[in-house]
C-alpha cells in the first residue's frame, strides 16, 4: 500500500518508517515531544519527512481552512442530544459535502489525469475542519453546547484537545501521539477499505470518508478501545483497585471459560506486541506511572499473554493499540468512552484521505470484487 504497510513481526510502517522512527524524525511541538500529525500527513502524501518549517506551514494552512459553515452546527443542533457521537460526526461530514471541489470539478468535465488535484483540496479542507467538528460534538453532547474557540497558532491536534476543554501540556501531547499512531493501518481494515471502495466509484472525499467512518463505528473495529475500558472497570469492580497477579490470572481464565474474549489482546495480522501499544506504554511510564488504571494495564501485560498462550488456541497473545489508549484518555479527563471512536475517526482521516489522493493520482479503477454463491464455495472445498 502506498502510505503504510503492516508487517506481522515489525508492526505498522508509515512510508517505511516504524513508530519509534517517526517519534525520532518527525517535527514535534516541543523539543523531545510527541510528533505532530501535520508531519505525518506530509510524510504520507509526499513520502518525505518534513522539516519543522514545513510542518508549521501545514498547521497554518489547516488553520486557514478550518472555519465551519454555520449550517454544519445547525445540523448537529437539529439532532437529539443523546445521538451517538459517531452518528453526529458522519452527519456533520455529509453536511460539509456540498462544498466538495472534486464533485464540482468532475461535473465540469475535469480530465482524469487531474482528478487528484481537487481530491487533495477536499481532503485538506476536511482534515482542517475535523477538529472543530469533533470538539463541537464533544461539547454539545457532554458540556451543554458550550463551545470553545480554536486558539490561533496552535497545532492541529493541540487545538482539538484545547477546543474539547483539555489544555494542559500533557493532554495536548497525548492528543498529538494519539492522532499520529491511529492515522493509518494499510488498506485492509474496514475503515480504510470502505473509504477506498467508495472512492473508487469517484465519490468525493466527504462521501468516501463518511462511508469509512460508518465502518469504524462498528463494535469489531473502532469501538474496541471503549470495550477495553469497560472490561478494565469490570475487573476493578470485582477485584478492587489493586488486584494481585494471581487474582488477575484467575479472572482472565474465568473470562475465557465463560466464552468471552479478553478485549485489547490479539490482532488479525500482528504476531508481536503492537508497537502502537508500546509507544503508549512509554508515554504512560513518562507522564503517569502511578495512575491506577495504568498499573492494572501493566499487570495485565504480564498475565494475559501467558494465559492466552496456555490455551493453545491463540496465534497472537499480545496486546494491541486498544489495550492502552482509553486509559491514557481517562487520565487526562476524557472519560466519555462513547466519544473515543470520534477521536479515532479524526486521526484515521489522515491515512484514508492520503490513500485516496494517491488512488486518484494513480488512476486506480473502480473496485469490483467477484461474487460467489454458496454452491460455488461448497464446490471449492469438495
Amino acid at each position: 500500500w502506498e502510505t503504510s504497510l503492516l508487517d506481522a513481526e515489525a508492526g505498522i510502517r508509515f512510508r517505511g518508517l516504524t513508530i519509534p522512527e517517526l517519534q525520532e524524525r518527525l517535527p514535534a511541538a516541543a523539543p523531545g515531544g510527541e510528533p505532530l500529525p501535520e508531519g505525518l500527513f506530509w510524510l504520507l502524501v509526499t513520502g518525505e519527512v518534513p522539516t519543522a518549517a514545513q510542518a508549521r506551514s501545514l498547521t497554518a494552512e489547516w488553520e486557514a481552512r478550518s472555519e465551519l459553515p454555520a449550517h454544519v452546527l445547525a445540523v448537529l443542533d437539529a439532532m437529539p442530544a443523546d445521538t451517538h457521537p459517531m452518528t453526529q460526526l458522519v452527519q456533520a461530514v455529509m453536511a460539509l459535502q456540498p462544498g466538495s471541489k472534486f464533485a464540482a470539478a468532475y461535473q465540469q468535465g475535469l480530465h482524469k489525469s487531474k482528478y487528484w488535484e481537487p481530491y487533495f483540496e477536499d481532503s485538506m479542507d476536511l482534515i482542517a475542519k475535523l477538529p472543530q467538528v469533533a470538539a463541537a460534538i464533544y461539547r454539545r453532547t457532554y458540556h451543554g453546547g458550550d463551545l470553545i474557540a480554536p486558539k490561533r497558532g496552535l497545532d492541529w491536534a493541540g487545538n482539538l484537545s484545547h477546543m474539547m476543554g483539555f489544555s494542559s501540556d500533557g493532554a495536548m501531547e497525548l492528543m498529538r501521539l494519539y492522532q499520529t499512531i491511529h492515522s493509518d493501518h494499510e488498506g485492509g481494515n474496514v475503515s480504510a477499505h470502505a473509504t477506498h471502495l467508495v472512492g473508487s466509484a469517484l465519490s468525493d472525499p466527504y462521501l468516501s470518508y463518511a462511508s469509512g467512518m460508518n465502518g469504524l463505528a462498528g463494535p469489531l473495529h473502532g469501538l474496541a478501545n471503549q470495550e477495553v475500558l469497560l472490561w478494565l472497570k469490570d475487573v476493578q469492580a470485582q477485584l478492587g483497585p489493586d488486584p494481585s497477579k494471581e487474582q488477575l490470572t484467575d479472572f482472565v481464565w474465568a473470562t475465557l471459560k465463560s466464552g468471552k474474549v479478553v478485549p485489547g489482546y490479539g490482532h488479525a495480522v500482528l504476531r508481536e506486541t503492537d508497537p502502537r501499544y508500546t509507544c503508549q506504554r512509554s508515554f504512560a511510564l513518562k507522564h503517569l506511572p502511578d495512575d491506577e488504571l495504568f498499573r492494572l494495564v501493566s499487570l495485565l501485560y504480564e498475565v494475559v499473554p501467558q494465559v492466552l498462550t496456555e490455551t493453545g488456541k491463540v496465534k497472537n497473545p499480545w496486546p494491541n493499540v486498544d489495550a492502552h489508549s482509553g486509559v491514557l484518555l481517562m487520565h487526562y479527563g476524557i472519560k466519555e468512552a462513547k466519544f473515543y471512536t470520534v477521536l479515532f475517526a479524526v486521526s484515521r482521516a489522515l491515512g484514508v484521505l492520503s490513500q485516496g489522493v494517491w488512488s486518484r493520482a494513480l488512476g486506480l479503477p473502480i473496485e469490483r470484487p467477484k461474487s460467489l454463491t454458496m454452491d460455488a464455495l461448497e464446490a471449492l472445498v469438495r
